[in-house]
């Protein structure tokens, strides 16, 4: 077993940590969504499939040819060789951003590490398959359980060994000089099959007359709607975490390493599940995410430890029962490959769901209740199943009671989640970049106003009262950075016609301090967000000044300018990206502000916005501002309790121009700076860690 246990749990290990090492990679060529992680998930699930349909291929239809087996995947091992390094090249980037990446995603992955992805996945159930018939009398189950144990350990090494201690460049390397490693040892496993298939024949005949039967129909049902159900409640959960928390690849690789262990918890025996535990502890998590969802609209947020060890508990106990029920349903050994097939099956299932249906057929992330009620009815049908026999005795009734109970309380809790968010909504979008939202609110009152929701983030506000809807509330109003450029900059005190750049359209709240013969020029990821700043705000049609909108990236876009045009002489570039969860990491790199001073004129001004719930941004841009030589005010503004249209605001004004920041601290704007992360914490395209500046405190 030694030899194949270790070749097995390297490719697991490769497997695996492959994932976030190419999503990190190409995070920042999608705009740093969420649904960049998703859309590599579900890429991974389908390699996941297709490599195990290659596997069960190869073993059915050449099960007694063993040497025709060997030879033609070591074959197809040496061929991949020739695709390594795994490094996407340059001319994989995108040069502008659509509306809906996930094909260019896919293709993008296919080209890269499709072929080897492919291989690696198939190594799990084939290379037990090998073992299976040279060793008749163990059981390749086990093998399964350490093929887990490579998938989570390669996942945990990469947020806290792989990522803070090397570029991504330098990970794909590795990777790949790894991969060449397994191949080897993949040829070991093969000589150790081909030497001991002389006594396979006679030693397995006898060993599969004491095997169980071959599993029922219904059976085979169930392996593929619980492996679906484990698939969506990870990736649902991860998405509402990413939403919630921050899109960090420890948030990305901590639900799929539980994941994983319960597969190593159920697949090692059969004695580490017990279904009349983890069904009650799965209930109650399941009610913890159900009150936290409900919260997402509260005055206080919870505490970020809490948040993720409920959306973790939730993935953990609810795919501890689906896989669980899974391998109480296990067949013979001999149709191995057809029950990872059916499981990898499953999960593509489930990942096709999530990723492609649902943003189809949902106008906010309903998927996760989806999930929660589809866990729900398959736990009724097993057990139902199970314990038919018993249906007229009083301890199964009440039983069944309770458990319906429990049900139509989730029911109705999930339900009220749907009717809070959509209630006052006048408009909704679903994208690729995530789920927008116009409510409605005090519509009876003086202060009346209109507002865009990402998620549960506000992206600004707007008074329907025809006077007050031309001020700038929110994190833009004149006591905030925004005013602070607009009271102290030069063509301000001088009266002179501004050139003003946004990264970030949200509803267009900083045209307000437009002038005649002003311009503004918005870069906006989403083109969703711009049809919604038109269509229900004013603040783009009232702009005195003049206004562009430039869909896209904001980095490939300015970098197209750059190169085809020069660069736009801004006065001021007013970088708002950051407010949200899921902020798009290469807008704060030293390569990002070396593009951003390119198109600023000598003495112009960058503020960047780094309000955000859980992330400490502002010392960040002061080490990247000491970094890069330029000189950074801190501009933070906590508005009275009465002042209700203003948010509190965090913004670091870098200039230059020493005469802007002593006007700044004339009219007395400099905030404190708190320096609690270490100076020498850098981001660069090629090394960021949200980890580190993540607030665990708050």
């Amino acid at each position: 077993m030694p030899i194949f246990a270790a070749v097995i749990f390297l490719s697991a290990f490769l497997l695996f940590q492959v994932q976030p090492v190419i999503a990190r990679y190409i995070l920042p060529w999608y705009g740093g969504s969420p649904a960049v992680w998703t859309t590599c998930l579900l890429f991974f699930q389908c390699g996941l499939l297709g490599g195990y349909a290659y596997a069960h291929g190869l073993v059915t239809f050449l099960r007694e040819k063993r040497k025709l087996q060997v030879g033609i995947h070591l074959g197809l091992l040496a061929l991949s060789l020739i695709v390594l390094p795994i490094t996407p090249g340059e001319a994989l980037r995108p040069e502008s951003v659509s509306e809906n990446p996930i094909g260019g995603i896919l293709k993008l992955l296919f080209v890269t590490v499709g072929f080897p992805y492919l291989l690696l996945s198939a190594s799990g159930p084939l290379l037990q398959h090998w073992f299976a018939e040279s060793y008749p009398g163990k059981s390749p189950y086990r093998l399964y359980a350490i093929s887990n144990v490579g998938s989570m350990t390669g996942l945990l090494t990469y947020p806290f060994v792989f990522e803070p201690l090397m570029g991504v460049m330098h990970q794909t390397v590795i990777w790949s000089v790894a991969f060449a490693v397994y191949s080897l040892g993949a040829a070991a496993c093969a000589i150790t099959f081909l030497k001991s298939s002389k006594s396979i024949v006679t030693t397995r005949e006898k060993t599969e007359c004491n095997e169980k039967p071959p599993a029922r129909p219904i059976d085979k049902v169930l392996w593929v709607a619980f492996a679906a159900c484990g698939s969506m409640l990870l990736l649902s959960l991860t998405n509402q975490m990413c939403q919630d928390v921050a899109v960090v690849p420890f948030l990305w690789v901590l639900p799929l390493a539980f994941y994983l262990l319960t597969f190593v918890i159920t697949f090692d025996h059969s004695r580490w599940y017990n279904r009349w535990a983890a069904i009650p502890l799965a209930v109650i998590i399941v009610a913890a995410v159900v009150y936290l969802i409900n919260q997402q609209f509260a005055w206080e947020e919870m505490h970020i430890g809490w948040q993720i060890t409920i959306y973790v508990g939730a993935i953990f106990f609810g795919c501890l029962v689906c896989h669980g029920e899974v391998f109480r349903l296990k067949p013979p050994a001999r149709n191995l490959t057809a029950f990872y097939l059916a499981i990898s099956l499953g999960g593509a299932l489930g990942g096709l769901f999530v990723s492609l249906v649902a943003p189809l057929i949902f106008d906010g992330y309903w998927e996760l209740h989806f999930s929660l009620v589809f866990l729900a009815f398959l736990i009724s049908v097993q057990l139902i199943y199970q314990l038919r026999s018993h249906t007229k005795s009083q301890v199964f009734i009440a039983g069944s009671l309770v458990w319906v109970g429990l049900v139509a309380t989730m029911v109705w809790g999930l339900n009220r989640n749907i009717q809070e968010t959509e209630a006052g909504s006048r408009a909704s979008a679903r994208g690729f970049y995530g789920v927008l939202r116009v409510y409605d609110v005090d519509e009876y009152s003086v202060d009346y106003f209109r507002a865009l929701y990402h998620g549960r983030i506000s992206h600004g506000r707007q008074y329907l009262d025809e006077d007050l809807s031309k001020l700038a509330p929110t994190y833009y109003s004149e006591s905030s950075g925004v005013g602070a450029i607009f009271t102290c900059y030069e063509s301000r005190v001088e009266p002179k016609p501004m050139h003003v750049g946004v990264v970030g359209l949200g509803i267009g709240t900083v045209s307000a301090y437009m002038r005649d013969d002003d311009r503004i020029r918005f870069y906006e990821i989403n083109p969703q967000v711009e049809d919604i700043a038109r269509k229900h705000f004013t603040y783009l049609s009232d702009c005195k000044g003049e206004e562009k909108v430039i869909l896209g990236d904001a980095r490939i876009s300015m970098e197209n300018e750059w190169n085809e045009a020069g660069s736009q002489e801004f006065d001021a570039l007013i970088v708002d990206a950051f407010s949200g969860d899921s902020i798009p990491i290469h807008l704060l790199t030293v390569e990002a502000l070396e593009l951003y001073e390119k198109h600023l004129k000598e003495n112009g001004v960058i503020a960047i916005h780094v309000s955000n719930l859980h992330l400490n941004l502002s010392d960040l841009v002061h080490n990247l501002a000491d970094h890069t030589g330029w000189t950074a005010t801190r501009v933070e503004f906590d508005p009275d309790y009465e002042q209700h249209m203003l948010y509190y605001s965090d913004w670091v004004l870098l200039s230059r121009d020493d005469e802007f920041h002593a006007m700044l601290e004339l009219k007395g704007y400099p905030s404190y700076w708190y320096k609690a992360l270490p100076e020498d914490l850098i981001w660069t395209d090629d090394y960021s860690n949200l980890l580190h500046v993540i607030d665990w405190e708050e």
